[in-house]
C-alpha cells in the first residue's frame, strides 16, 4: 500500500512529521511525502529536525501568495504528483490550505483521501479564517477520518460523516518525544541569554483576524504587564509576514522585558515553551502544545476550535481586548492556586502513541477491514 502524505506548512509539518517516521517503518506500506512549500522555510527547518526528506517538493511559496493562488498552485500540482506516483491514499492535515487543495486535487485524481487531525469546529466560518472552511471542506471530501478526540468525532457524526471515523489522538504530542531533551541548548542567539528563572511568558500571535487593530490590542496588553510587574519577561517570535512584524516591532520593538525573535525551529520552540511559565497564543497547535508540558495558556481568540483544552481547564480563551489579557495573565502571574490549577490539570490531546494507531487502521481500511 502507498501512502502519499502532503502537508506545506510549519504547524502542519511538525504533527505530520511523527506520523511519516512511523509509516516509514510500518510493514505493507511505502511512505511517500509531498511538501506544497506553501511556508518555506519555517517548514524546511521541521523536516530538518525530524530527518524528512521529501519525496516531492511543489515549492510553491512566491511573494505575497494569496489563498487563491496557494489553492490553485497545490490543486494543480498534487494532480500532477499522484500521476507521477498512484498513491493508494493521500493524507492531508488539519486545516491549512495546502490541506484543502490537496484534498480537492486527490478527489480529481479519485484517489482516496485520510483527514488527520479531523472534526475540529467553531462553528464560524470566518473565524479562524480561512481554516474553518478548509478543515469542514476536507472533511467532506475524505475518506478516512482521524479525530484526536471523542468531541471531534461526535462534531463529525453530527454532519453525518459516521463511516471510517477513528479517535486517535493527536500526532503532536507524539512529536515531543524527538523535540524536547534535556540540557537542550538553543540555536537562536538571543534564547541563550534568556534567563528562564524568571517568569517567562511565551508569546505567539499572527492570524489573519487578528492583524490590525486586534494585534495592536494584544501588544497593548503586553506592555501593560511589563509595566505592573517588572520581573516578568516576554519572548515573542514574530511571525514572517510583513503585517505582523510592521505592528509588533512598531509597538514593542525595544523594550527591556520584551525579547522580539524570528520564527524558531521546532526544537527550540518546544524547548522554549518547556522551560517559560505561561503561553499567550493566538496559535491552534499550541493550545494542544502547551499542555503536554503543564504550561497554562491563555487563547487570544474569541473562539477556539480546541474546547477540549478549555474544559479540561489547561487553557483559557481570553479573547483580543487589552484589559480582558491583561487581567488574566495578570492573575496567572500574581495567584499561584490559579496558576497551579491550569498548570497541573490533564492533557486531553493523547498520550503519544497517535502515530501509532493511524499507522495501524490504514493498514485494516485500506485492506478492506470492517471499521472500529
Amino acid at each position: 500500500m502507498k501512502v502519499m502524505s502532503v502537508f506545506g506548512t510549519r504547524p502542519e509539518a511538525i504533527k505530520m512529521c511523527p506520523l511519516v517516521l512511523q509509516l516509514e517503518k510500518t510493514p505493507g506500506i511505502e511512505s511517500v511525502v509531498c511538501v506544497t512549500g506553501q511556508h518555506r522555510q519555517m517548514l524546511d527547518q521541521v523536516l530538518e529536525v525530524f530527518g524528512v526528506r521529501p519525496d516531492y517538493d511543489l515549492n510553491i511559496m512566491k511573494a505575497r501568495q494569496t489563498l487563491a493562488s496557494i489553492t490553485s498552485s497545490v490543486v494543480e500540482g498534487i494532480g500532477e504528483v499522484i500521476d507521477a506516483c498512484h498513491p493508494d491514499i493521500v493524507l492531508v492535515h488539519g486545516d491549512t490550505t495546502t490541506s484543502f487543495a490537496a484534498a480537492l486535487g486527490a478527489f480529481y485524481k479519485q484517489t482516496a483521501v485520510g483527514h488527520v487531525e479531523a472534526g475540529l469546529r467553531t462553528y464560524n466560518k470566518y473565524s479562524p479564517y480561512p481554516e474553518e472552511m478548509n478543515r469542514v471542506l476536507t472533511g467532506r471530501i475524505a475518506d478516512v477520518h482521524f479525530a484526536p478526540t471523542e468531541r471531534n468525532r461526535a462534531a463529525l457524526a453530527r454532519e453525518g460523516v459516521e463511516h471510517n471515523v477513528f479517535v486517535t489522538g493527536n500526532t503532536v504530542i507524539d512529536a515531543f518525544a524527538t523535540t524536547v531533551k534535556d540540557g537542550y541548548q538553543f540555536r537562536e542567539e538571543v534564547l541563550r541569554t534568556v534567563d528562564f528563572s524568571r517568569p517567562t511568558v511565551l508569546l505567539t500571535a499572527h492570524r489573519r483576524e487578528n492583524l490590525g487593530r486586534p494585534l495592536e490590542q494584544i501588544c497593548d496588553a503586553v506592555l501593560e504587564i511589563c509595566a505592573k510587574l517588572p520581573q516578568v519577561q516576554f519572548v515573542y517570535p514574530v511571525h514572517l509576514n510583513p503585517a505582523v512584524r510592521e505592528t509588533v516591532f512598531a509597538k514593542l520593538g525595544g523594550h527591556s522585558q520584551i525579547h522580539l525573535i524570528d520564527p524558531l525551529d521546532v526544537q527550540d520552540m518546544h524547548n522554549a515553551m518547556a522551560r517559560c511559565y505561561l503561553v499567550m497564543t493566538d496559535s491552534g497547535g499550541l493550545q494542544e502544545e502547551a499542555p503536554h508540558l503543564g504550561k497554562p495558556v491563555l487563547v487570544l481568540r474569541t473562539e477556539t476550535e480546541r474546547p477540549e483544552a478549555v474544559e479540561a481547564g489547561t487553557a483559557k480563551v481570553v479573547g483580543v481586548r487589552t484589559q480582558d489579557i491583561t487581567a488574566q495573565a495578570m492573575q496567572l502571574l500574581t495567584d499561584e492556586p490559579s496558576y497551579r490549577k491550569m498548570a497541573t490539570a490533564q492533557n486531553p490531546y493523547g498520550d503519544g502513541h497517535a502515530s501509532e494507531r493511524i499507522a495501524a487502521i490504514l493498514q485494516d481500511v485500506m485492506a478492506g477491514k470492517e471499521e472500529q
